[in-house]
Order: C-alpha cells, then sequence, then structure tokens
C-alpha cells in the first residue's frame, strides 16, 4: 500500500499566488524524489464548524483561507528517503514563506484502502 504526507496550512488569502507558485516549485522537486502525486487545494466549500474544523484546526485567521494537500508515495520507504532528498535540495526555497508555518499540521499516513 502507498504512504501519503497530508498537510493542513493556513494562508493570507492575499498569498494565494505567491503560495501557488511555491507549491509548484515544491511539487516539482517532490516528484523528482519519488512522489508519485502531489496535490494542493485551496478551500473553496469548508464549513465552519461549531466545535472544531479546518479553519480552527490550524488557527485562522478572517483574512486567511486553509490550503489542504497531500504527496502520495509509492511506499515508506521511498517516502522516508524522498523526503530526506527533498529537504536538502538546493531548488527548495529558503527564507520567508508566503504563510505561517508554526500553524501547519502535517504528518504521514500510511494507506488502508486504496481504488
Amino acid at each position: 500500500m502507498s504512504y501519503v504526507d497530508g498537510y493542513l496550512v493556513p494562508v493570507p488569502t492575499a498569498n494565494q499566488e505567491t503560495y501557488r507558485q511555491l507549491a509548484q516549485t515544491c511539487a516539482e522537486i517532490f516528484r523528482d524524489h519519488g512522489a508519485l502525486a502531489v496535490v494542493e487545494a485551496w478551500a473553496d466549500d469548508v464549513p465552519q464548524g461549531k466545535i472544531n474544523s479546518m479553519y480552527t484546526a490550524v488557527l485562522c485567521e478572517p483574512n486567511e483561507s486553509v490550503v489542504f494537500a497531500w504527496v502520495s508515495w509509492p511506499d515508506k520507504a521511498t517516502r522516508d528517503a524522498g523526503m530526506k532528498r527533498f529537504m536538502e535540495d538546493p531548488r527548495l526555497p529558503k527564507g520567508d514563506m508566503p504563510f505561517d508555518g508554526k500553524r501547519m499540521i502535517f504528518g504521514g499516513f500510511a494507506a488502508i484502502v486504496e481504488i
């Protein structure tokens, strides 16, 4: 079964295009290091919850949107090696990011159903 890295990221709405460009660059680097697919999706139909939601999970501020993203890998070993190479890749942008990384939520997931 495959392995997936998942992310929720709060991004200032005004930074949508800047974030998209960063995501495009990162997607190309991920693919070069073994990822099968990379998807970055801007919130479009995401309800505000009464107890919790994607917005509250990342402490989204009124001027921000949520990005839901994932990177699919063939397996965990490929992901571990690919992620290491990704982090060391000189093409990876350095410096200020168009989002608050301290509020980003991420994690790795082993697939249990694939159709």
